[in-house]
């Protein structure tokens, strides 16, 4: 370029702040060039003015671009969304009667919904799609955006090859630009396509680690009364060790699996007979709830709350003035008829604490008001997405919601905030919280949403808390800061949730009368800390391995007197530890020792305190633990310490 034309071109802005002139017709791939050759080679995709795009997407003047390389995060679902068309194009290969529907990546992998006429996906299947999609990958075909010229000459072409899923859709968006990605190969001629809109990688031989995990029946827009499709679970990594890393993580997870568990350690149950998504308490699993429970109800004594009930059912009267019933009433169960008038079972604990508040004219004097509640609540889930104890249909949520003047609001959130730290740190669990902040639809002022936004914010940077971001993730009532928990192998659950709501109370008209005499708008802060029992149990079970530590478990210790000799020394033990409110059993089988501890350690029992002649004349008893074996022979008194230390401290162990 001339000096003239350096000045005149079309300049884009790059990630360090400065500014790169381009030529007229430049992609992507053409910049990375420009700025270096091992760049260019390195180079997978780009994300132009923050939106993921193809590495040959032509720029225009001013665009801000990001060249894109294995190593930077955004690249991951360009890589897994390529892998994804490898996939369709392998099964269509290997079952030319297979019809494809829908393929997008999804947290940690992707998917790909197969029609696959007189046939039925099988282990082995799978061992020969793997091998077909390494053919793919191998011969480096190129994915090439195609926009769509003559969208009825398409759907036609799509019609005519009875491919009904892709015409469907390419229907729908017919106003959207649609593109194909064709798959060419080195000669430029097209081998596959499918209706798609991308980003994509610019050639397979990028794909080089993936792994086909499952798969699974699925239906034609996830609706029960349409087609039912065939689905194909997988996973890709730009590295080898990161997707052996990834496989030993799911098989970690597979040994930790809540209902797996809960077979082996007789926790919980679901019946056909009651109905899917209704979760059944055994005495081991109840304990624990419990013991949680009782711990929780402490916490929020300490901390000024005041314990609620509210009735499992209400009028339908109720959810038309919260709006459940207009904005949830999809998730919520048939009306009952109960006098002539329609009732509902509560979706939602915050209508019934509203309701106790307006029992009496309240005063800036009574605030802040601090409703707690381990609620029922039912909630419809279709049966496709139930999953043990983590997604049900009639769950037991440990509620909040605290009325507050504007002046105490941040103070309160505070206090919520602490109390999350408190019990999450007690469980074990590390977590990130982000802030969500207003949606584009919203309700109130945003005068109101920015002093609730504030709030949160200066609550959580006041403890030191920092909060990612989520730009217009708030729901349409409310900002709120969500909290993603961390379990002991690095998976991310939900987790407690704090919301301001600018809705409720002025649906429910709640006031308090200020320090002038008139009368204000009451702050109204929903909180849950464990969020559903079912779910939050369910995942400690996981999280724990099943091995509850010795404060929650439901067997905390057992008694193995070696011999009949050795009976009422092993009752005087088991009777010291229950006087101190321990939970123990003592185990006079006639089986061997070693089989009465091999199988306590696998029902996970803490603690076995094994008694024999020696034991008998310390007065105490050989002491071993579920993972740490033998601990040695403590007389009863030091046995009772350990363990007090232990409880008290919740330590997990």
């Amino acid at each position: 370029m001339s000096v003239q034309e350096v000045k005149n071109a079309p300049v884009v802005n790059l990630p360090d702040g400065s500014k790169r002139p381009i030529e007229p017709g430049w992609t992507a791939a053409d910049l990375a060039k420009s700025i270096a050759e091992g760049l260019y080679r390195k180079a997978v995709g780009a994300t132009i003015n923050g939106e993921l795009r193809d590495l040959f997407t032509p720029l225009n003047d001013g665009d801000t671009v990001c060249i894109l390389k294995p190593e930077d995060k955004l690249s991951i679902e360009l890589l897994r969304h390529s892998s994804a068309h490898v996939m369709a194009q392998a099964v269509q290969n290997l079952f030319p009667n297979a019809k494809i529907a829908i393929g997008p990546t999804i947290e940690d992998g992707f998917y790909y919904d197969f029609d696959i006429p007189d046939h039925k996906l099988t282990a082995e299947d799978l061992e020969k799609i793997e091998a077909e999609m390494k053919k793919i990958a191998d011969s480096n075909q190129k994915l090439v955006r195609f926009y769509i010229p003559d969208v009825d000459k398409q759907i036609k072409e799509f019609k005519d090859q009875g491919e009904k899923y892709k015409a469907e859709l390419l229907e729908e968006h017919r106003d959207h630009e649609p593109t194909l990605y064709l798959m060419q190969d080195k000669d430029g001629k097209t081998i596959w396509n499918d209706l798609c809109r991308g980003p994509h990688l610019p050639s397979t031989n990028h794909i080089k680690a993936f792994k086909l995990l499952k798969f699974s029946g699925s239906y034609w827009r996830g609706d029960e009364k349409k087609d039912h499709l065939q689905r194909i679970y997988a996973t890709a990594f730009w590295s080898k060790k990161d997707l052996e890393d990834y496989l030993h993580r799911l098989e970690e997870a597979e040994k930790r699996d809540h209902r797996r568990l809960s077979k082996q350690l007789d926790l919980f149950s679901t019946h056909d007979e009651v109905g899917p998504g209704l979760v059944f308490w055994h005495p081991n699993l109840a304990t624990v709830r419990a013991v949680i429970e009782d711990y929780w109800r402490d916490e929020h004594r300490k901390r000024g709350y005041d314990f609620v009930f509210t009735p499992h059912i209400a009028s339908e009267e109720l959810y038309k003035i919260s709006g459940h019933l207009e904005s949830y009433g999809e998730n919520m169960y048939s009306a009952m008829d109960i006098d002539g008038m329609p009732y509902r079972a509560k979706p939602m604990n915050c209508p019934g604490h509203i309701m106790i508040y307006k029992t009496k004219l309240r005063s800036y004097r009574d605030l802040p008001l601090r409703f707690a509640e381990l609620g029922t609540v039912y909630r419809y889930e279709r049966s496709g997405v139930l999953h043990g104890m983590l997604r049900v249909r009639g769950f037991t949520q440990d509620d909040s919601h605290i009325f507050c003047t504007p002046e105490q609001m941040e103070s309160e959130i505070n206090g919520i905030l602490d109390l999350i730290d408190s019990l999450m740190k007690t469980f074990g669990y590390t977590y990130k919280a982000y802030l969500a902040t207003r949606p584009e639809k919203f309700i109130g002022s945003v005068e109101e949403w920015d002093q609730a936004t504030e709030a949160l914010k200066n609550a959580a940077k006041s403890r030191g808390l920092e909060c990612e971001i989520d730009e217009g993730g708030g729901a349409f009532y409310a900002p709120k800061i969500d909290i993603k928990l961390y379990d002991a192998i690095g998976r991310e659950w939900q987790g407690p949730t704090v919301q301001v709501d600018l809705n409720l109370p002025n649906r429910f008209d709640v006031n308090f009368i200020g320090d002038d005499n008139a009368r204000h708008k009451v702050v109204m802060i929903h909180r849950a800390v464990l969020g559903s029992m079912e779910r939050f149990v369910g995942g400690l079970i996981e999280h724990y391995a099943g091995a509850f530590p010795l404060w929650l478990a439901p067997i905390q210790a057992v008694i193995l007197p070696i011999a009949d000799r050795h009976y009422e020394h092993a009752d005087k033990v088991a009777a010291a530890l229950k006087e101190m409110g321990m939970r123990v059993k003592v185990d006079t089988r006639s089986e061997t020792i070693n089989y009465r501890i091999r199988e306590a350690q696998l029902e996970q029992v803490p603690y076995m305190c094994v008694i024999g002649d020696k034991e008998l004349a310390a007065d105490g008893a050989a002491l071993r633990h579920r993972r740490e074996g033998d601990l040695g022979i403590l007389n009863l008194n030091d046995i009772k310490v350990k363990f007090k230390e232990e409880i008290d401290s919740k330590e997990s162990k």
